[in-house]
């Protein structure tokens, strides 16, 4: 067994109180078991001084200099399973030093797999695939250098990344990334702005759930009439300085991104907002008439599987609905009665369990919706696709196939909606962003190391399925960053195991 070098103890890092890991631990989230075989200690040096490079230098191996390779063996990591490694980390005070860890593919496929870690920024990076073999599988690895732990991903295609699931599966059972106040993208107050990129780049990048806020306004529902224009806010106040925007636009969008990817869904939550004089009941008649159109819209109360709304909106209501409204479909999963400010709560329908703690008055209450929003991802966790039911055999020994509306039981949980976002109008150090730059991170970390990992959920819930619910965040995207979207959408590689 190589050993890529000694050391004697433990570092402590400078800005933190905490001590490094003496070695690497590993964490497979893939269905593909992998093998680390290979290590190689790197350092980095400056052609011009001869010194160690700055964390900007580049990763070309021509500006390296490269220790002889080591050769691992018996580090075998199958999927979703953990491994403390025999390789100690990158000195942290040595700056540019990396490794770069050679894994593969065992049964004899050939495909072999390279990261370097760090990375020259905090981002994810792409496994490069070498060797003679030809194909192989697309890996992302996330590393956490305080921790010294790795966690390896699968590479999906994340503007498509439904198309890889089984279309039998409920909503409820995947593991969704969403969006906090959704089209507040623009130039607005930075209490109100709550995202970087605009939804079209939300959803290319993975984003399923969009949190949307509309002014009603007064006005005639007849579906004759003009379809009246319903704005875009954020409390009560518009999401863009330089004029109103309206959600016929929005979904403009939206329709646009469907229609090119017709594998995905894209559940919608609607909540009346703003100054408007409208009320919940007009705003669910103007709704009706003029934007829920059958064949865009999946409008049913119930949970539906995810073959039954490709291509389309799911309709999630933060709204009452018009007595005088056909009453048999419910007008969307029903979220009308929210409740307010919680931990943990469910939405009067029993459909929907939320995590929704947004009240943080100061930097110190922090850890405080940490902890709320991890507590929610391991209710998450322990739910249990349910298994297909068997037809019940006829006389005469042929099978009758069960009337059903999906190859399931009735899914015994709700949808998970856990929100990272809090914010306190009066403090500019907890608006949106400043709040999304330490709890962001955080998530990451838990859904690379701890999430869905027995024993170490603060509730010590057993794992059951280890989807993530609905996880809805602010500021997304920042600067290319889209790696707490791709953590979650990582996790449904989990159901492929049950296939």
């Amino acid at each position: 067994m190589g050993l890529v070098s000694s050391r004697p103890k433990a570092r402590k890092l400078a800005s933190r109180s905490t001590t490094m890991p003496e070695t690497i631990t590993i964490r497979n989230l893939t269905i593909t078991s992998l093998e680390l075989v290979r290590v190689e200690r790197i350092e980095a040096y400056r052609h011009d001084t001869g010194h160690p490079s700055s964390p900007s230098s580049s990763d070309d191996d021509e500006n390296n200099d490269v220790s002889p390779s080591q050769d691992i063996s018996d580090h075998l990591i199958e999927p979703f399973q953990e491994r403390v490694t025999t390789v100690y980390p990158p000195d942290p005070d040595r700056t540019g030093e990396q490794l770069r860890l050679t894994f593969e593919e065992p049964g004899g496929t050939g495909h072999r797999y390279t990261a370097t870690i760090p990375a020259r920024s905090p981002k994810s990076v792409l496994l490069k695939s070498i060797g003679p073999s030809s194909g192989g599988n697309e890996f992302t690895a996330i590393y956490i250098p305080h921790h010294a732990y790795l966690s390896l991903f699968s590479s999906a295609n994340l503007s498509s990344w439904m198309s890889q699931l089984d279309p039998s599966i409920p909503l409820s059972s995947l593991s969704i990334p969403g969006t906090h106040n959704s089209p507040t993208c623009y130039l607005a107050l930075p209490s109100v702005r709550c995202q970087v990129v605009s939804v079209t780049d939300q959803l290319l990048n993975g984003v399923r759930f969009l949190d949307v806020r509309v002014s009603c306004p007064n006005g005639s529902t007849s579906p004759y009439s003009k379809r009246p224009d319903l704005a875009l806010v954020h409390s009560a106040f518009p999401i863009s300085l330089s004029g109103p925007k309206y959600f016929s636009s929005l979904l403009q969008e939206i329709y646009d991104f469907l229609d090119a990817h017709p594998s995905e869904t894209i559940l919608m939550s609607i909540k009346r907002e703003g100054t408007g004089r409208g009320t919940d009941q007009l705003l669910s008649k103007i709704l009706t008439n003029h934007y829920l159109d059958a064949w865009r819209w999946y409008t049913s109360s119930s949970i539906p599987t995810l073959g039954e709304v490709r291509g389309k909106i799911v309709l999630v209501r933060r709204f009452l609905v018009d007595p005088s409204l056909p009453s048999d479909h419910g007008l969307g999963i029903d979220g009308s009665v929210w409740p307010d400010n919680v931990a943990d709560g469910t939405c009067g329908s029993g459909r929907i369990r939320i995590q929704d703690y947004y009240e943080v008055k100061e930097t110190d209450q922090l850890p405080t919706k940490i902890k709320y929003a991890q507590d929610q991802l391991e209710r998450a966790a322990e739910c249990v696709l349910p298994l297909p039911l068997p037809s019940p055999a006829a006389p005469g020994g042929s099978e009758t196939p069960q009337p059903q509306s999906n190859g399931y039981q009735e899914t015994p949980f709700p949808l998970f909606i856990n929100f990272l976002s809090a914010s306190n109008f009066f403090n500019a150090q907890l608006w949106p962003d400043k709040i999304a730059v330490k709890i962001n991170p955080k998530m990451i970390e838990y859904l690379c190391m701890g999430h869905a990992c027995p024993g170490k959920g603060q509730l010590q819930k057993p794992v059951g399925d280890a989807a993530t619910g609905i996880v809805v965040t602010d500021w997304v995207g920042y600067d290319g960053d889209w790696d707490l979207i791709r953590c979650i959408v990582g996790w449904n590689a989990r159901l492929q195991l049950k296939a």
